[in-house]
């Protein structure tokens, strides 16, 4: 296999060892292939390093500070205490070491060779020159280039940018900040914020339209608006910032235009905070192979995922769709099956992909928002269930969260476009609803599963 030989020539090089490029390498490996991957920095990827795994991981962390608060009201005599920040980031990142220590040991197990350093194209589309970090340069060529180097936080672009940290500083952080604002709409803003405020941080979210996650269905987004606001959280709307100003105390005011007034002003925090979204990583010399990028630099890619240059595909965060780890790698994998296991037709179906927000409680939607079903089907074909209720954990607790759960169905035969979850437990009931959507249930399959007893996930069955 490739990790004995020094071949400069694979079947299969691989730009970049996140989630989907390292899913592609194994598979392509496991299929017979030869094959390299190329990555600069630690294996894994954001997902791995600055991602998933350590947004999870601080999410738990809320989680605990969450029943450590119940567990009074269930008899237990427990006082909260500090929380501290700097030691689970020591082991936090432990953790993380851990993991990229694994995602070698795959790699050389399956054969895949890894390439330190950074790679681009030169020339042209079959040949790619690694940079390692002392600045040597080794070329190396390949029948077949995937491009899989994910992207990086959206810069603030705002006068005093160099005072606010992204999601990448979020994970850098040794210390806990007293208050902090998060300036972003999004997934990623709403769960950092989500975070602080669980772990005691003054926080404020702050957003620039009316609301965040504009995108999910108007319920769970409503939802979370009112639980975050009942949690703590100050959320700041209509608000575009235009200026970070640091004080001579080291504190921060966020200046901008709120509701078409200029020169507003919130804060101080000391902490400013940007999830504003994410760009794609565009240094791989895709200007040397003509390849076709979007407006926004995001490369373009066909279900199969060919780029616009023969024998080049790309996949993952680069191509800015469903910008999720699962996807990735289920994209990598079946390129890998279509090119060396024989399998022509093979390729991922973008549609119905189940997604979780880890905000507290948690948000889980698979499909069609009730929107989308309108304005694609029309207000006559559709019809909407909708169940509203608390869970069963705040039966003894004084602080209570509400749960909501949506179907969308299209008439005559209620088959379910969408599913939209806001509450406890959300993020693992939808794994297996999540299956049902992609094999087509209606309203009907639902209601012939017997329910389980006492759950929140019984609501999905029995609703009227």
């Amino acid at each position: 296999m490739t990790d004995e030989s020094k071949s400069n020539h694979f079947d299969l090089l691989v730009l970049g060892a996140g989630s989907g490029g390292m899913g592609c390498a194994r598979r392509a490996a496991l299929h017979g292939a030869s094959v390299a991957v190329v990555e600069p920095a630690a294996l894994g990827g954001t997902c791995v390093n600055v991602g998933c795994v350590p947004k999870k991981i601080m999410w738990n962390c809320g989680a605990v500070a969450e029943a450590v608060r119940d567990a009074k009201d269930y008899g237990f005599a427990v006082e909260e205490g500090a929380f501290d920040w700097h030691g689970v980031k020591v082991k936090r990142d432990a953790y993380i070491e851990f993991l990229n220590g694994i995602y070698a040991r795959n790699l050389k197990k399956d054969g895949v060779r890894l390439l330190e350093g950074h790679g681009k194209f030169v020339e042209n589309s079959k040949t790619i020159e690694v940079t390692d970090a002392q600045g040597g340069k080794t070329r190396y060529t390949a029948d077949h280039v995937v491009i899989a180097v994910g992207g990086r936080p959206r810069p603030a672009g705002i006068k005093g940018a160099e005072h606010t940290i992204d999601s990448d500083g979020f994970f850098a952080l040794e210390k806990q900040p007293k208050s902090v604002a998060v300036v972003g709409a999004g997934y990623i803003a709403v769960e950092l914020a989500g975070v602080f405020n669980e772990l005691g941080t003054q926080t404020s979210l702050v957003v620039r339209r009316a609301k965040p996650l504009r995108s999910f269905d108007d319920m769970v987004s409503e939802m979370l608006v009112a639980q975050y606001k009942q949690a703590g959280i100050d959320i700041v709307n209509h608000f575009t910032p235009s200026e970070v100003r640091k004080g001579d105390d080291g504190l921060l005011t966020i200046v901008g235009t709120r509701d078409g007034e200029a020169n507003a002003e919130i804060g101080p925090f000391e902490t400013v905070l940007y999830a504003i979204g994410r760009v794609p990583n565009t240094d791989f010399g895709g200007e040397v192979i003509g390849l076709k990028t979007d407006k926004r630099g995001f490369v373009e890619v066909d279900k199969f995922q060919n780029t616009s240059v023969p024998n080049v595909y790309a996949l993952g965060d680069v191509c800015g769709k469903a910008a999720l780890t699962p996807v990735a790698i289920a994209a990598g994998r079946k390129l890998a099956g279509r090119l060396f296991n024989n399998q022509p037709n093979l390729y991922l179906d973008y549609t119905n992909i189940p997604t979780v927000v880890f905000s507290h409680p948690t948000i889980g939607v698979v499909g069609l928002t009730e929107k989308e079903a309108r304005d694609k089907h029309g207000d006559d074909n559709i019809k909407v269930y909708t169940s509203n209720f608390r869970n069963m954990y705040h039966a003894l607790t004084t602080r209570k969260s509400r749960t909501g759960m949506k179907l969308v169905c299209l008439l005559p035969d209620e088959k379910v476009l969408g599913i939209h979850m806001f509450g406890i437990a959300t993020d693992e009931i939808l794994q297996g609803f999540g299956v049902a959507i992609k094999m087509g249930a209606t309203k009907a399959d639902l209601d012939s599963c017997v329910a389980i007893h006492p759950t929140a996930a019984e609501e999905l069955v029995t609703m009227r």
